[in-house]
Order: C-alpha cells, then sequence, then structure tokens
C-alpha cells in the first residue's frame, strides 16, 4: 500500500506497523512533544490535531492518519510567532512539570475550541488531566490572564517572573527522559511475580531466547548478591536493606521476576510471556496488625545486617517515647477523646512515569567509556552512588543526568529502574531502555503509606491540653524503602505544634505482602496530622470550645521549640513565625464569608479548617553545592545539582543569582541534575530546593559578585567602594567597564570569574499552613460540593509569589484527590485492582475549586534571603480540613479517607435510621441546611 501523511507541513511515506498507534509513529520520528502518561485515553498528554481536530493519539491508530493534515505542538508556532494559546500559557505560567502542557495546548488551541467551550471548561478539559497545577493557572491561560512580570535587573526576588524552560515547555522542544534517539537501543521488558509470596524453584527461559529480535533475559542468578534499599537518602543507613536487583523470593503480586532485553518492545513483552517459573508458595500476610501477630509469615528472615527492627515480628522500623507521665495528663483532664483513624494508598499518578535509558559515552581526553543513565529522577547523585555501590564501579565511570521530570511528588526518590537497566546494559555492553506502563506505575512502583492512627487527647475546660498520646501503624508494604523514616518523621512536627505536659508515642512500620510504599509529599505527617488535627477539632466540639480558640490556645509560640517524645531535634528552629498568621486568614475568611448561600435547597452547610507544621528540609543533614560564574559574552551560568520537576527551583537559583548580580533572570543559563556539573547535591526532595539547593546558589552567587568586583577594582583602578554590577557591565565611578571585557581582562591574568557555594541543609526552620473549607452535602445522594476554599500559607520570604501560588494550589488539587475519591485498592492477595487511571480516579479540572491563597508577612533567619518551603505542606492540612468540615455539615466524624461519595450517603442514612422517623440524636445532628448556615 502506499501511505502518506503530512506532520507540521512535512511529507511522511513510512507506513506504521501493523497496530500502531499515531503517537509512537510521531515519536518514533521525532516529534517528541508528544507524551506517553497512560497508553489510554485517559490523560490527554498525547493530544494532538488531526484536520484541526484534536484526538488522544495513543488511542488513534496511525493509519487512520492516511492522508490527512497532523499537527503537534511543536508545529503550532507559524513564522517564528508562537500560537497566541502558547503565549497565553506562557503569560499565565499555565504549567509547572509541563508533561501534560502540549496535550492542553493542543485541546485549547483547536479551531473546535470555541466560546461555548471556553464557557463550560469542566466539560471541555475533561480528556486532559494535570497533575501539577490545581488547574487555575491553565483556565487563567485559556482565558487570557496574564500573571509573569518582566524581567528587572537586580530585583528578581519577589517578582512572579516565569519559568526558564516555558518557551520550550509550550513549544515542545522541552526535553525529558525519553525525549532522545539512541542508536542500536534495546527495550527491556519485565517478568513480574502473580503471587503475593512464592519463592522460585526454576525459570526456564530458551523459549524466551527464541523469540526474534530477543536479545537476553536476565534472571536472580545473573543479579549481585547485594541488599541495598530502592530509598534514596543522604546518609543510607535510614533505610532497611531488604531488596535485591532480582530475587528468588517474591514479596508481591507486581516483583520484577525476570527482565527481557529485545530489540523492540514488542519482542521484549513476548519473550516475557514465553518465560516458565515453577513457585512454591509461601503464606503471605496484608494486615499490618496481623503481621506482627505472633505466628504471622515472616516477610524477611534477614539478620541485623539488614537493619530491620524486629524481622521475626515482621516490624521494619518502630519508635517508642513518652515525656512526662500520660497517666497522669489523662486523670487531671476534665475531658478525653481518643479516636482511630485510617488513611489509604494513594498513587503519586506523575504523568512521566518511571523509567532510564542506559549508554555509554567516550570520557573527554581519556579514550575510555563511561555509563550514562538518564532517568526520570530526584535523586541523580543518590542514584549514581547506589549504582557504584551496587557494581562496585568507581564514580567517575557512572554519569547520572535527569533531563526535565514529569513529575516526582516524592515516587522519584527511589532507584526503580536504573539498577536493572544497568545490569543489561553492562552485560551486553548496548543502550539498554527501560520505561513502566502506567499500569506498572500502580503495582511495580510505590505508593503513600497506609496509616492506622489512633489518638488520645486530654484537655481541662477550658481547652488546654493535659495529654497527647499517639499509637501509629504504617504499612510499608513488602520492602522498607522509606519505612521508618516515614514513620519517625509522621509523628515529629504533627505533635511538636502543640504544648502539652504530657506526651507518648508509639510507632510501627510493619511488612506486609503488598504494594511497596515509599516517600510521597508530606512524608507521613500528612496521614498523622489529619487524625491529630480531626481529633482536635472533635475535642472543641465536646468541650463546647471553638476550634480556632483551642488551637490558639495550644500551639507552640515564636521561640520555642518543637518537643516531642522522641526528644527534641537540636537543628530544628521557629526561625520566623506565621501560624499567627495562617489562622488569621482562618478567622477573616469566617467573618467574611457569604458562600453558604451557594448551596442548593436542602443540602448540609458545614465549615471546617486545620493547621500543620513542616520542617524545612530533612533531618540529619541534606547537602548541595552550587558554582556560578560569568561567561565570556557577559552573561551568567549557574551549575546546581537539583532536578526540575515543577517544583520550581530553576526560577528561584535564577532570581536569586540576578539579585546578588544586580542582573536579570534572563541573562543567567543553569545546567542541573546532572552529576558533572557540582560535586554532591543531596536531591530535590524533602521541601529542600529552595532552602538547600538556594542557599548553597546564594552563597555562590554572593561570592562571585565580591570576586567580580574585587577583580574589577584591581582592572579599572577605582576604589572597590565606587563599584556596582549592573545587568551587564559594572559601573565605575562613573565609567563602564562590560562584563565581556572583565571577562577578557581576567582570561589574559589567568582568573576565573567563578564561586562556588556549598550548604548542609542544617540549621532548618518551620514552615506554616492552615486549610478553610465551606462546603455542602446532598443528604439524599452523599454528593459533596465545595463552596469555598482558602489557604494560608508561611512561605517565609515568598520567592516568586505566582510560582509559589501555584505549588500550593497544586497541593491543595492533589490532597482533595487524597481525601474525596483516590486510593489504590488491592484484593485479597494483594494484587492492584485500580491500575489504571480510569479505574483510579484523578482530581480533573471540574474537581478542584480555585483555592484563595494567602501568604503571610515573614522572613526567615535560616532560609535563603528569608525563604522557606512550600512545596509539601500545603497539602497536610486539606483532609483534616475537609473532614471538619465534613463533621460540621452532617454531625457525623468520618476517620477515614477517603470520603467517597456512597459512604457518605450511607453514613447519613445510617443516622437517619438510628435517629428514628423526624428525630436526631447528639449534639448539632443532622447539620444545618442551607439557608441557616
Amino acid at each position: 500500500m502506499s501511505f502518506r501523511i503530512r506532520v507540521n507541513g512535512e511529507e511522511f511515506d513510512a507506513e506504521p506497523r501493523a497496530g500502531q498507534c499515531l503517537r509512537t509513529y510521531l515519536r518514533e520520528r521525532g516529534w517528541f512533544g508528544v507524551k506517553k502518561g497512560c497508553d489510554a485515553g485517559d490523560c490527554g498528554a498525547c493530544t494532538v490535531q488531526v484536520d484541526g481536530d484534536p484526538v488522544h493519539s495513543c488511542l488513534y491508530p496511525a493509519l487512520r492518519a492516511e492522508g490527512r493534515a497532523v499537527t503537534t505542538v511543536e508545529g503550532l508556532a507559524r513564522d517564528g510567532e508562537l500560537h497566541p494559546m502558547q503565549q497565553r500559557f506562557l503569560d499565565a505560567q499555565g504549567f509547572q512539570c509541563g508533561f501534560c502542557t502540549a496535550g492542553m495546548l493542543m485541546t485549547t488551541s483547536a479551531a473546535g475550541f470555541d466560546e461555548d467551550k471556553r464557557a463550560d471548561l469542566p466539560r471541555a478539559l475533561k480528556g486532559n488531566l494535570c497533575r501539577c497545577t490545581g488547574y487555575r493557572a491553565i483556565e487563567d491561560a485559556i482565558r487570557g490572564v496574564r500573571h509573569t512580570e518582566s524581567p528587572y535587573a537586580g530585583q528578581a526576588v519577589g517578582r512572579s517572573l516565569g519559568a526558564p524552560a516555558g518557551p520550550q515547555v509550550v513549544t515542545g522542544t522541552a526535553r525529558y527522559t525519553f525525549d532522545l534517539d539512541v542508536e542500536g537501543l534495546l527495550h527491556m521488558k519485565l517478568l513480574r511475580s502473580p503471587h503475593p509470596h512464592a519463592r522460585i524453584v526454576s525459570i526456564d527461559t530458551a523459549a524466551a531466547l527464541r523469540v526474534p529480535g530477543v536479545v537476553a533475559v536476565f534472571t536472580h542468578e545473573d543479579a549481585p548478591d547485594k541488599l541495598y534499599s530502592s530509598a534514596r537518602h543522604e546518609h543510607p543507613t535510614e533505610d532497611p536493606d531488604d531488596t535485591r536487583v532480582l530475587d528468588d523470593v517474591v514479596r508481591f503480586v507486581g516483583q520484577r521476576v525476570a527482565a527481557v532485553v529485545a530489540e523492540s518492545e514488542g519482542a521484549a513483552e513476548e519473550g516475557c510471556r514465553r518465560i516458565a517459573v515453577e513457585y512454591e508458595v509461601l503464606p503471605y500476610v496484608l494486615d499490618p496488625e496481623e503481621a506482627m501477630a505472633p505466628g504471622a509469615p515472616v516477610i524477611h528472615p534477614k539478620g541485623p545486617e539488614s537493619r530491620i527492627a524486629r524481622a521475626e515480628n515482621n516490624v521494619c522500623g518502630e519508635a517508642h517515647g513518652e515525656t512526662g507521665d500520660v497517666a497522669r495528663g489523662f486523670a487531671e483532664a476534665d475531658l478525653v477523646y481518643e479516636e482511630t483513624f485510617r488513611t489509604q494508598r494513594v498513587q503519586h499518578a506523575s504523568l512521566e512515569t518511571h523509567g532510564c535509558v542506559v549508554y555509554f559515552e567516550e570520557t573527554e581526553g581519556a579514550g575510555e567509556e563511561r555509563i550514562v543513565v538518564r532517568s526520570s529522577t530526584q535523586v541523580p547523585f543518590l542514584t549514581r552512588r547506589a549504582l557504584c555501590d551496587l557494581y562496585d564501579l568507581p564514580m567517575e565511570k557512572v554519569r547520572v543526568v535527569a533531563g526535565r521530570v514529569g513529575g516526582g511528588f516524592g515516587g522519584k526518590q527511589e532507584m526503580l529502574t536504573e539498577d536493572i537497566a544497568v545490569l543489561a546494559a553492562m552485560r551486553l555492553h548496548r543502550p539498554v531502555k527501560l520505561e513502566f506502563t502506567r499500569a506498572e506505575q500502580f503495582y511495580g512502583a510505590t505508593t503513600r503509606h497506609p496509616f492506622r492512627i489512633t489518638v488520645k487527647l486530654g484537655a481541662r475546660a477550658d481547652g488546654t491540653l493535659t495529654a497527647i498520646q499517639f499509637r501509629v501503624v504504617s504499612n510499608t508494604g513488602a520492602y522498607g524503602n522509606h519505612g521508618p523514616a516515614v514513620m519517625f518523621h509522621s509523628v515529629g512536627e504533627s505533635m511538636g505544634v502543640y504544648r502539652a505536659p504530657h506526651k507518648k508515642v508509639d510507632a510501627y512500620s510493619v511488612y506486609t505482602n503488598g504494594v511497596p510504599a515509599g516517600a510521597f509529599r508530606g512524608y507521613g505527617l500528612g496521614q498523622v496530622t489529619f487524625a491529630v488535627e480531626s481529633a482536635m477539632d472533635e475535642l472543641a466540639r465536646r468541650l463546647g470550645v471553638d476550634p480556632l480558640v483551642l488551637r490558639e490556645r495550644n500551639v507552640i509560640g515564636p521561640g520555642e521549640h518543637m518537643e516531642g517524645p522522641l526528644g527534641e531535634e537540636e537543628d530544628l528552629h521557629i526561625a520566623s513565625y506565621g501560624l499567627d498568621q495562617c489562622l488569621g486568614v482562618v478567622r477573616t475568611a469566617l467573618a467574611d464569608d457569604t458562600s453558604a448561600e451557594l448551596a442548593p435547597e436542602g443540602w448540609l452547610v458545614g465549615q471546617g479548617f486545620a493547621m500543620a507544621a513542616i520542617a524545612c528540609g530533612p533531618p540529619g543533614g541534606h547537602i548541595a553545592d552550587a558554582t556560578v560564574k560569568l561567561l565570556e559574552d557577559g552573561t551568567y551560568d549557574i551549575a546546581v545539582g537539583t532536578a526540575e520537576f515543577g517544583n520550581g527551583t530553576t526560577t528561584v537559583h535564577q532570581q536569586i543569582t540576578a539579585g546578588a548580580l544586580g542582573t536579570t533572570a534572563d541573562r543567567i543559563a543553569i545546567r542541573q541534575s546532572d552529576t558533572d556539573v557540582v560535586r554532591h547535591d543531596t536531591g530535590a526532595f524533602g521541601s529542600a530546593g529552595t532552602v538547600v539547593a538556594g542557599k548553597a546558589v546564594m552563597k555562590a552567587a554572593n561570592a562571585l559578585a565580591e570576586l567580580l568586583l574585587s577583580f574589577t577594582a584591581e582592572y579599572a583602578r577605582t576604589p572597590r567602594s565606587l563599584l556596582r554590577l549592573t545587568a551587564d557591565a559594572v559601573e565605575c565611578d562613573g565609567r563602564t567597564v562590560p562584563l565581556k571585557e572583565v571577562f577578557e581582562a581576567a582570561r589574559g591574568r589567568g582568573v576565573e570569574l567563578a564561586a562556588d557555594g556549598h550548604f548542609g541543609g542544617s540549621p532548618r526552620s518551620i514552615a506554616f499552613n492552615s486549610q478553610w473549607f465551606r462546603i455542602a452535602v446532598d443528604p439524599d445522594t452523599g454528593e459533596i460540593r465545595i463552596l469555598r476554599s482558602v489557604h494560608g500559607a508561611d512561605a517565609g520570604k515568598v520567592m516568586n509569589p505566582l510560582q509559589c501560588r501555584g505549588q500550593v494550589e497544586g497541593g491543595v488539587a492533589q490532597a482533595l484527590g487524597a481525601t474525596l475519591f483516590e486510593q489504590v485498592l488491592v484484593d485479597d492477595r494483594g494484587e492492584v485492582t485500580t491500575a489504571a487511571f480510569r479505574r483510579y480516579r484523578l482530581p480533573a479540572y471540574a474537581d478542584v475549586p480555585r483555592t484563595e491563597v494567602h501568604f503571610s508577612d515573614t522572613s526567615d533567619a535560616i532560609g535563603p534571603l528569608g525563604a522557606k518551603s512550600m512545596s509539601e505542606s500545603p497539602f497536610n492540612p486539606v483532609p483534616p480540613a475537609f473532614a471538619n468540615a465534613l463533621r460540621d455539615a452532617t454531625g457525623i466524624r468520618f476517620t477515614e479517607a477517603p470520603f467517597l461519595r456512597d459512604k457518605v450517603w450511607q453514613a447519613l442514612d445510617e443516622h437517619r435510621r438510628s435517629a428514628g422517623p423526624g428525630g436526631t440524636s447528639g449534639p448539632g445532628l443532622p447539620g444545618r441546611p442551607a439557608g441557616r448556615a
């Protein structure tokens, strides 16, 4: 047959393979703006236009495009001018990680996206998902609202500058992990376990090796015997060593059993199907309480070298502590409230899945080769270190690079693909690619830890707390990556933010035969904050004290230390205090609120709030190195290790440098997330991108400014005190010396105008947040509508208001998903049953309200230029605030997330039945109908 297709004005006649979708056809021809997000038509990241109409190219057969004109995001611009919608997305900063942006643009730039569709965005955008932004910025972009400001020399910090990579994101030229061509690339697919617990008796790979195109099959017999953790921390001993690259014992449904490497993905998949595995099925346990009980199957019978707390009881890690005497504290209380709360598994659902490409490059001048790992990771330096340890490689033989990363949220603080791909590449000495499918993200990556938290609070009649007690059980799944660390963090600031003379904690991180849990936004703190903030609200109601007054009466104040039963963290300080302003945001919202009038007649209306505190960075040190230097053309270059995945650190680092050097952000280039560019960077996690890497950049930029002025003073023979840096020159008492001239003069004298900065992540400050909701509940169906959402954030000096607001909005949106409907479900064997977006509901545009964001006016004594972190913390107060609003509306305390519509209706129906005909029971039941709020 003859086949012709026109892509962005260019003719192609190569026939597609049988059954090939348009997405892979386009990407194979270099149109990398077409993204892979789901392969099921659920997310819209692959949207292109066919004859002007938007289609999901992962579902659209390439053959159907024969004779048609296809436009990808790369083809939107004309004659060097951006399409108006591309410019709008730039002006509104309508993206964060940007992985969804091409699809959003192809939907909203289509001729059929008319005024009617703009008037009904919930329906118009139902086929496009975004995990980062919270959709407000996307709506503003579509409506032509501009938020970005123009650069201004020396005044960058505090301004809403656009992301440096913005033009590349909106034109589809930003390069994510798999947006490159590698000659001779092999493809890896993984055979995964069908059993929750089994020993591999034998593996027959002969049939797989006979599949045309299959090059090799790797099993546990080919893998190193070393135990390690897939979790990445600055100090590897924080996590138990319980994992092998390929193991002869599988501990959850979905664990990798073998790896097939082939010339094509199809051949690799067929090779996996041909492998014959004989298993000895072993007993398994899914519930963490049962796993700790005597007689439970032991999941990891390992010795003390693995650093498992109590392997014989499946306790991965545990913590116990008491200050004062809680029994005495409860005896002194006028009221004691105790309740158990539960949280569920949640998927990170970053639109770019886990994966890497491993290839080889010659080292400059040495004539030798080294391994290059291009990975979708938040931790390139820690991944390099782990690979070198695992395979006994010198550091100089391994380079790890993160391109632009399509979302992380903690899920990419793991080594889940690089270890096995490097094994294959080294054995075969050929490039190897491993890219997870969307289903593999659900059963082969990690989830948020499910928690069971029992909270017991004692208080006097006036609301003063006398005692706080937690019993926390965290389900870490089959492996302990992040298990102990998440458990320890969960009971830190959640308890430390409140004063009480008597406190006690018993916490357990427990192995089960389920999909492993890992790092997730909030790192355990959100789960326990849900419990304690719900309990504080209920305590206030039962005491008859205003919940806001109860918080104000018991929270720590400026200059105090966070104290808990596990001991005080000496490097943790309240270096700026904006919690009072965050609570003031709630008070103001309550005072001026009229949103109850928006509720339908007969619906129950309620309001609620919660607060949260979080450390700016992880304990034990978080290292960042940076280098800033002057370039030959008079511009600057920043080298920093932190990865960019929508966290906005690139913009902040530019702004910090521009301020120190008196220049504009657009005159500063950034090299980042590459183990070649700086000495070390722990990684982009733990809210450290601004407060740790930013401080290293600040130190480097300040040092370079001093070096520039000192050198120019000598060169121009002008007193140092009379010199001033400008955008592209040094002003010398009426004389202007261009930076290009300064560079040439320095080069002539053998001087490099560059400076380094380093920060070890300690001491650390505290950030605070509050969240308030007004909601309405339909008592007949359980449907919930958010009438108003207000958030208070203490981020210290806000480096980029637009960007920081986006972080808050994205955190609120993600938390609302976890609050209302997101849950990774497993069956009675631990197998994930929600391994697709259409079975695992992510918040769409229609689900997310516009949240009003108010920043506290503070300046931190520790953070760079007064800044504090604001990436994880917005998530944490959202679930309890919603739970408290739901309690206010219905009179029912919901203790288990998510608050699914059918569960809400069932609880309301059970309450009506227990109350009897026309009756109510308990204080404030069943809530306040609309019109009486």
